[in-house]
């Protein structure tokens, strides 16, 4: 569990889930600095995390940004990713003009509904070895 507390973002998110890992592959595909490591809910950090911040890695309802103290969820740990990805994804941050209480409607609409709308891998989506060493 040190990997948890050693500094930097962490992404957890839901690896059987086809839409969170495909974002999860464009996050480590397009982070050059290496900023973000990655922690599936289904996993033992990822689940520790959940856990420790009040959500049950059984039945999720976000993806969350762990960062010390720090902790975002929905769609405000959308924005803050694609954020931290630099430009051009950096203009998704003009999404916070839209009243949190919208973006997170229409962020729980789809978290409820991904498994119907998008499909689910019958097992977690596990990276190329070229970033596991930033998968907790």
């Amino acid at each position: 569990m040190q990997e948890i507390d050693r500094p930097g973002p962490i992404i957890v998110f839901d690896a059987e889930c086809i839409l969170c890992s495909a974002n999860a592959q464009f996050v480590l595909t397009h982070d050059k600095a290496a900023r973000f490591r990655l922690a599936s809910m289904q996993g033992e950090a990822g689940a520790a995390l959940f856990r420790r911040h009040g959500i049950d890695p059984a039945d999720p309802d976000t993806l969350i940004v762990v960062d010390g103290d720090r902790v975002l969820r929905d769609s405000d740990a959308i924005l803050a990713i694609y954020a931290g990805l630099g430009w051009p994804w950096r203009a998704t941050s003009m999404l916070r003009l839209v009243p949190r209480t919208v973006r997170n409607r229409v962020y729980r609409l789809i978290a409820r509904n991904r498994y119907r709308l998008f499909g689910r891998h019958d097992r977690c989506w596990v990276p190329s070895p070229d970033y596991r060493a930033r998968m907790l």
